[in-house]
């Protein structure tokens, strides 16, 4: 089976998790905050915090920018589920923003047409959740400008997209965000097995980060309510989770951090090929915005016939090739359909769900794994 995505494991990933193996150090070391700095480095933000999912970091990313009951958090609905239950975890209500039709990504106009008419009826959100779908960034400038207009706060979903690129900033830097959220689930662009991290370049968004991600804990003598007892001494200021990051998990991660340009150079290359063989097919790729640079995460493409989606689908799975649809609208989730969601209310969104279909792409996918791909998609669509 071809799959549509895989880690990329070399000898110094594997050295750099049996030398944790071997230290005094499997968890809560130095390797969490040697990733989070080098992370740091690579995006410019100022600061990083590591967890052990992208989910557990968008969690705690809405509850560092205080979102609670009453609130209201807007997302794409064309993501995993994620992106949106976050904010439900910390008791807010989610609505989505329809999508521009050929990227799949929040649209911004759609975004400032909500934003004018939920203006008039009192019910702005607190927080917009932009999601940059295949590694392709959404129009964050256009967003940011609609945040400052707005008074919204920002978290970019990421996960994605490290080493992609908008307007010139690395997605991660939070030039147009207050936290950026990544992935690295092992089908990412790099992985740390399971894990997730939140970039941000305000300091107390940091420091509610780090403790939310560990119980609500706080060690530091400055925050302390009550006089110091001792060394061992520690005081629960929130109710917060262990969300923490292993060293062996972050020292992976580190290990991928130094590939990253590597692995984002063979994606672009292979999307490239992609591109160029199937200039005569019935289908459209899905694109970056122009003046972007995509980590291309994920190869969509949208079939002209999508009618025959379900039978190109099955039979590329048939023939060993393990194509996916990525995502099913979440509005239209059995769970967000009991909320009160219902077919047709993001037309775009379940339009483009109807057209796309991802194909393989990861560094190590081979010159003949990639051909016998465009092979058996050309003679399904002949």
């Amino acid at each position: 089976m071809i799959p549509y995505g895989r880690q990329d494991i070399n000898q110094q990933d594997v050295d750099a998790v049996v030398e944790v193996l071997s230290s005094n150090w499997l968890t809560q070391g130095p390797k969490v905050p040697a990733f989070e700095q080098g992370v740091c480095n690579y995006t410019g933000a100022k600061f990083a915090v590591a967890v052990n999912s992208a989910t557990s970091a968008l969690h705690i990313a809405c509850l560092a920018l205080g979102v609670g009951p009453g609130d209201r958090v807007w997302t794409s609905p064309i993501t995993f589920v994620a992106s949106a239950n976050c904010a439900l975890y910390c008791g807010a209500e989610v609505d989505f923003v329809d999508v521009d039709p050929n990227t799949g990504n929040m649209s911004s106009e759609a975004l400032s047409v909500k934003l004018d008419e939920a203006k008039r009826q009192g019910t702005l959100p607190k927080v917009v959740i932009p999601v940059h779908l295949c590694g392709h960034s959404c129009d964050m400038a256009a967003i940011a400008a609609l945040g400052d207009e707005y008074g919204f706060k920002i978290i970019e979903d990421a996960a994605h997209a490290i080493g992609s690129r908008h307007g010139g900033h690395r997605l991660g830097s939070c030039h147009y965000s207050d936290i950026t959220v990544f992935s690295f689930h092992p089908v990412k662009v790099i992985t740390s097995a399971e894990g997730g991290m939140a970039t941000t370049n305000c300091a107390d968004i940091a420091a509610k980060l780090v403790a939310y991600r560990s119980h609500g804990i706080v060690k530091s003598l400055d925050e302390m309510v009550r006089p110091d007892e001792g060394g061992w001494y520690y005081e629960q200021h929130e109710l917060g989770f262990n969300y923490r990051m292993t060293d062996l998990h972050a020292a992976l991660g580190l290990s991928q951090l130094s590939r990253l340009e590597h692995f984002v150079t063979e994606r672009n290359r292979l999307a490239v090929i992609y591109d160029c063989k199937f200039s005569d097919l019935p289908l459209t790729p899905v694109a970056p915005l122009p003046g972007s640079e995509s980590a291309r995460h994920l190869y969509m493409i949208r079939l002209h016939q999508s009618e025959r989606r379900r039978e190109i689908f099955d039979t590329l799975r048939a023939k060993g090739i393990q194509v996916h649809v990525h995502y099913f609208p979440v509005h239209l989730q059995p769970y967000y359909l009991e909320r009160g969601f219902k077919e047709g209310d993001f037309v775009h969104a379940e339009a483009f769900y109807q057209e796309i279909l991802t194909l393989p792409l990861y560094p190590a996918l081979t010159a003949s794994d990639q051909q016998r791909v465009i092979d058996e998609l050309a003679t399904c669509l002949a």
